[in-house]
């Protein structure tokens, strides 16, 4: 009777375990999508359920949203838009939270060409600068502001290539189509150190904090799943991999 009764629980438990995780779908800002790559294959191993991501502009995918995508979650690049979304009844109240303060670096493929981020851009000696498009992409608008504030503007105008993307920007500059770019940090250090070429992080002075909130969309608001993953986003293993792309918190 036991040895049977331990086949049924060990059955059970087996039959019983998929029906316990489940999947949801994430709306992820571009430049979250390496952290966030790292934190769902976590997640899935750690809890069972699977993250289904999708990566785009904070304005492309709020647009998304606002047409009925099947987003259950969304991870922005800003505050304002998931307050915008809550406002607009489309997240659930009280679910909005900063999971991550990102930074901007001026980045070239090039190991030689950055020394003084500052100085380079006031000699003009580039052809092609890239800036993700700064209406719907928040580290566009942190590329702008930098510019107004060292007085850049209009001397700069003629050689912007825009993404319509943090993550479009980062391609521009690694093909060569643009000798330099305004990219999110996190897509191009680990650890402290920069991955790849040579980069400036631009001094947080210059731009207006980066600060990355998430929000419980109305249509993962009865999925465990998606609650599960915005409560993992607070906890010791994901906070250390988002620290280690060199975000703040």
């Amino acid at each position: 009777m036991r040895l049977s009764l331990l086949v049924t629980t060990i059955a059970c438990l087996i039959v019983g375990s998929p029906l316990q995780a489940a999947e949801v779908q994430v709306a992820v800002a571009a430049n979250f999508t390496a952290p966030m790559q790292d934190i769902a294959a976590a997640f899935e191993q750690d809890t069972g359920h699977r993250v289904v991501a999708a990566f785009g502009s904070t304005g492309q995918l709020y647009a998304q949203i606002s047409h009925g995508a099947p987003f259950e979650v969304f991870l922005a690049a800003d505050a304002s838009t998931p307050a915008r979304i809550e406002q607009e009844g489309l997240g659930v109240a009280g679910s909005r939270f900063t999971y991550a303060t990102g930074a901007l670096a001026l980045w070239s493929t090039d190991a030689n060409l950055i020394h003084d981020g500052e100085s380079l851009l006031r000699s003009g000696a580039f052809r092609h600068l890239a800036i993700a498009n700064p209406k719907t992409a928040p580290y566009g608008l942190a590329a702008t502001q930098v510019m107004q504030r060292l007085g850049l503007s209009d001397t700069l105008k003629p050689k912007l290539v825009e993404g319509q993307s943090i993550g479009q920007t980062y391609q521009f500059v690694a093909s060569g189509n643009a000798e330099l770019g305004f990219v999110a940090l996190s897509q191009i250090s680990r650890y402290g150190q920069i991955t790849s070429g040579s980069a400036w992080p631009v001094p947080a002075a210059l731009y207006e904090p980066i600060r990355q909130d998430a929000v419980l969309l109305t249509k993962g608001a009865d999925n465990p799943a998606a609650t599960a993953l915005l409560a993992y986003l607070k906890s010791e293993r994901a906070t250390a991999v988002i620290s280690s792309y060199g975000y703040g918190h």
